[in-house]
């Protein structure tokens, strides 16, 4: 299904698979997902045209690549050689750059009923990032849940954190203050003025980031410790589940990758954007932020003759 062309000419196509009470809509600008509805209640947050992906966006169920989430000064090295990055958030290079995975159209390699697969060619030296990188994503829909699979190689060495920048809200509507959050992680990493981490691997416990039992959003977001909401990365050990009380909804993320992180949507205001402040909640799955630059966090190298694998899963029970 057509879903309209960009400013450069390229088509978009827009592909809806269906399994029992799920349905989904996958757009091929971005690998967006697009909406996600379970038992008929859109749970994600998106937009009705091409126009506003391309001006009113914060991400909204994007893929962000070559390197979700910020990476620090814009630059990193790597076998000894510096590579710059172009910076889009303060000094800092975040979800791979103004030209990112997410403002580019996919190809669609495989698509059925119920499961799609799109591929993006990364070309050596885009947005600063060595290697030619072919990376693909499977969305697969079955009849209470949504599963991603990332795939990508390289021909020469660099550095990869894929993610999908979802926004989740299982009341369908209103703000997520009040949606129930856990998050399996006792641990969590401060940042400094710019959002890049200190290098620290804090314990959640006694601080308004610790969700190791159930927490409300909204109980403790104005705490001055989280500089105006969370958006923070978790080092996660298990499983993470959102409860939206009203409606009783309940979402299960299981994921590959060792960190998510948790974005309160504090910047969305409604006018800039689509939606208002806290409309939905983001759960990133991915490694951690400036790992390039940080020596003692997982590793996001990619080298020629490796896969990348990563598999999440939304599930809805």
């Amino acid at each position: 299904m057509n879903f309209g062309t960009t400013p450069s000419g390229e088509k978009v196509e827009r592909h809806v698979l269906a399994a029992g009470r799920m349905r989904a809509s996958v757009l091929g600008y971005g690998a967006i997902l697009q909406s996600l509805e379970v038992s008929g209640v859109n749970v994600v947050l998106g937009c009705d045209t091409l126009e506003d992906y391309l001006t009113r966006s914060r991400y909204f169920g994007a893929v962000v690549g070559r390197y979700g989430n910020r990476i620090a000064g814009g630059r990193f090295t790597l076998d000894g050689v510096t590579h710059r990055l172009p910076v889009n958030n303060g000094p800092n290079s975040l979800h791979g750059g103004p030209g990112g995975f997410s403002g580019r159209v996919w190809r669609v390699a495989e698509v059925s009923g119920t499961a799609v697969t799109l591929e993006y060619v990364s070309a050596d030296g885009e947005e600063g990032y060595p290697g030619t990188l072919t990376v693909s994503l499977t969305y697969t829909l079955t009849e209470d849940a949504l599963r991603l699979d990332y795939r990508a190689t390289t021909d020469a060495p660099t550095v990869l954190n894929l993610t999908n920048h979802s926004y989740f809200n299982l009341a369908g509507g209103g703000d997520v203050l009040k949606h129930v959050v856990r998050i399996d992680a006792d641990r969590y990493l401060p940042v400094d003025s710019s959002q890049i981490p200190t290098g620290e691997l804090a314990p959640v416990a006694g601080t308004p980031f610790d969700f190791t039992t159930p927490y409300e959003i909204g109980a403790r977001i104005a705490d001055p410790r989280l500089g105006g909401g969370y958006d923070h990365c978790y080092v996660l050990r298990g499983g993470i589940e959102v409860v939206e009380p009203a409606g009783g909804r309940v979402m299960e993320v299981s994921t590959t990758e060792p960190g998510v992180q948790f974005y309160s949507g504090n910047l969305l205001d409604g006018v800039a954007t689509a939606y208002g402040r806290h409309a939905g909640l983001c759960l990133e799955t991915q490694h951690f932020p400036d790992s390039p630059n940080q020596e003692h966090f997982p590793s996001t190298v990619l080298r020629p003759g490796e896969e990348f694998a990563s598999t999440t899963v939304y599930r809805f029970p």
